[in-house]
Parts: C-alpha cells; sequence; structure tokens
C-alpha cells in the first residue's frame, strides 16, 4: 500500500489507531509493519505515538529487521517531542522493560526522568513477588544518578524480599550525596543480610567512604565476610 494511501482525510486519530493495528500485528509482513511505522513517524502527535509505542513490547526475525524497526519507531517518537511525553509515561507505567522509554525521556524530556521513576518505585512494595525485575530495572537505573530525592526513595528497599533488588537499593543509596545518613540503616542490613555480596556491597561502600563503625555489635562482626576487619578506633578495613 502507497503512504499516501494511508490518510485518505481521515483524522489523525483514525490513521493511527489503523496503523497501530498494523505495527502491532506481529504476524504482519515485514514492509507492511514498516510503511505503518514511517506513517505515523510522519504524522507525529500523541496518537502516533501512542499507536507506536507497543512495537517495544514484541520481538520479530530476523533481528536486524527488528532492530530497525525499533530504531525507526524511535525516532520518530522523539521527533514528536513533548506531544510524546505523556504516551511514554503511560506506556513506562505498563511495561514490564523499561529500556526503550527510558531512552525516550532521555532524549525528550530528561529533566522528568528521576522524577519518574522515583514516580514508578514508591508504587512498589518490599514484599515478595514472583517478578521483581521491573523494581530491578528502576534502581539499575538510579545507579548511576545523582539527586537528592534518591536516597530517601531507595533506602526502604534494602530490606526488600529479594536479594537483587537488596544489592542494586545498596549499590544505588552508596551512590548518592547524602547516602552517610543512611549508615545505621545499612548496617543493620549487614547484620541481619544472609547474602555475602550484598553485605560485601554495603562494606566495600564504607572503606570508598572511609566511614566509621562506631561501636560495632557482635551481630555485625559475626557478619563480616572474612575479607573484611574492624580496628580498635572502629576503622572499616578490607584486605586486598
Amino acid at each position: 500500500m502507497a503512504m499516501f494511501g494511508l490518510f485518505g482525510g481521515k483524522s489523525d486519530g483514525s490513521q493511527a489507531k489503523k496503523l497501530a493495528e498494523r505495527v502491532l500485528n506481529k504476524r504482519t509482513q515485514s514492509p507492511d509493519r514498516w510503511e505503518a511505522i514511517q506513517a505515523l513517524a510522519k504524522l507525529g502527535g500523541a496518537e502516533a505515538v501512542a499507536a507506536l509505542l507497543p512495537r517495544f513490547t514484541f520481538y520479530v526475525e530476523p533481528s536486524i529487521n527488528d532492530q530497525e524497526e525499533k530504531d525507526m519507531a524511535f525516532d520518530g517518537i522523539v521527533r514528536a517531542g513533548a506531544a510524546g511525553i505523556e504516551p511514554i509515561l503511560a506506556f513506562l507505567k505498563r511495561t514490564d522493560s523499561i529500556t526503550w522509554p527510558v531512552k525516550m525521556l532521555e532524549r525528550i524530556a530528561p529533566e522528568q526522568l528521576i522524577e519518574r521513576l522515583l514516580e514508578l518505585l514508591a508504587a512498589m512494595d518490599t514484599e515478595y513477588e514472583r517478578d521483581p525485575q521491573k523494581k530491578i530495572q528502576v534502581l539499575v537505573e538510579l545507579e548511576d544518578r545523582r539527586d537528592p530525592p534518591i536516597a530517601p526513595a531507595v533506602a526502604r528497599f534494602l530490606d526488600d524480599a529479594n536479594e537483587t533488588v537488596r544489592f542494586h537499593a545498596a549499590s544505588t543509596l552508596l551512590g548518592q550525596a547524602d547516602a552517610s545518613q543512611y549508615c545505621g540503616a545499612m548496617l543493620k542490613r549487614v547484620e541481619q543480610e544472609e547474602s555475602v555480596r550484598v553485605r560485601a556491597r554495603i562494606l566495600d561502600g564504607f572503606v570508598q567512604a572511609n566511614w566509621p563503625v562506631e561501636n560495632p555489635s557482635a551481630a555485625l562482626r559475626a557478619r563480616l565476610p572474612a575479607s573484611f576487619s574492624i580496628d580498635p578506633k572502629g576503622k572499616l578495613l578490607k584486605k586486598a
């Protein structure tokens, strides 16, 4: 179908809806799906962005076609600019993988990204869940970012039911400028933690920051991995 035939006088909304069905259909021939993505990218606006976003929820063979289609959809969404923010945020909340919407926000509205990630995190709890991958992804995204609201939002996940969540919560917290305010919480986690890598991650942070361990408890000493020790002055040491 020639691209101009997709626009036959219909409203942008109806055009986007028709094209969205083709984009979302994994069984559509690749050239047809490609043409629909091109048309939506040209159309622009919030409805077109909303129609393009589902393309990031599935994979098609061959991989080169999959990547090219996603790259084109991504470029079209970014070109939509501010009009795409609301659909992207809605997609960020419902998708299982946040990689693409995070990249989109970094391009369109980088000043909003940390706030939006923290909003996602605020809706999550620390109880057991079968698949905590989205929570882990949010924490990983925050690890290399610095902002005062991050530490208080992340600290509660030191007590998460999932070991990987606890590990990334510790890594994220340790990277923040005000992490020293949470020394007590982190040492308490070491006392209670079964995972060696979580304990080691926290203690590495203490060594790197040169934070003293005042009045270390017997429980804390008992949980020190073999490579760590505390000297009489409360300095945490790590063997080379």
